[in-house]
């Protein structure tokens, strides 16, 4: 029996995250559209996750990424803010509402060395329309490198209010 050092167990980890994102079916079929007047969304965070036996922080990048799905209509943004683990508000992005053009796309920025968010953090997004549209694509991208090992991986948003 051959024994399993760390190092080795940590890149099957990332592996099997990977391949998990990767061979998933994450993509909308034609079938599948929905369409909406708004929806409020929230999306998982992580400004960092733990690894090792000594369960370390692990820092981590975070991009929220909004994105329009509409070939002709905008969409406008209400609300985008950031909550801590404990449901605590960080930080609110908008002063004022955001039209977001057919296909564009706009991001925020969580950096790796900001940790107040902790690995529990979240956005809520709110969207508005004046009429149904596809729904946009609303998810989190977080990534982190140290001393020559990296880590990625989508968090793709939840719907926990429709306005239709």
């Amino acid at each position: 029996m051959y024994p399993i050092n760390r190092s080795s167990s940590f890149i099957f980890f990332l592996a099997l995250i990977f391949c998990s994102g990767v061979l998933s079916p994450v993509a909308a079929s034609a079938d599948d559209n929905s369409f909406s007047n708004g929806q409020t969304v929230y999306v998982p965070i992580y400004s960092h996750i733990y690894s090792g036996v000594k369960a370390r922080p692990f820092d981590l990048a975070a991009t929220l990424s909004i994105r329009n799905t509409n070939l002709k209509s905008p969409i406008t943004i209400t609300t985008v803010k950031y909550y801590d683990s404990e449901g605590k508000l960080v930080k609110d992005y908008l002063e004022a509402p955001l039209s977001l053009g057919a296909l564009a796309t706009i991001r925020y920025i969580i950096a790796e060395n900001e940790r107040a968010g902790g690995s529990g953090a979240n956005f809520i997004v709110i969207w508005r329309s004046d009429k149904p549209v596809n729904t946009p694509v609303i998810e989190g991208v977080m990534i982190g490198t140290h001393s020559g090992q990296g880590i990625s991986f989508v968090s793709r948003g939840q719907v926990i209010a429709e306005d239709r």
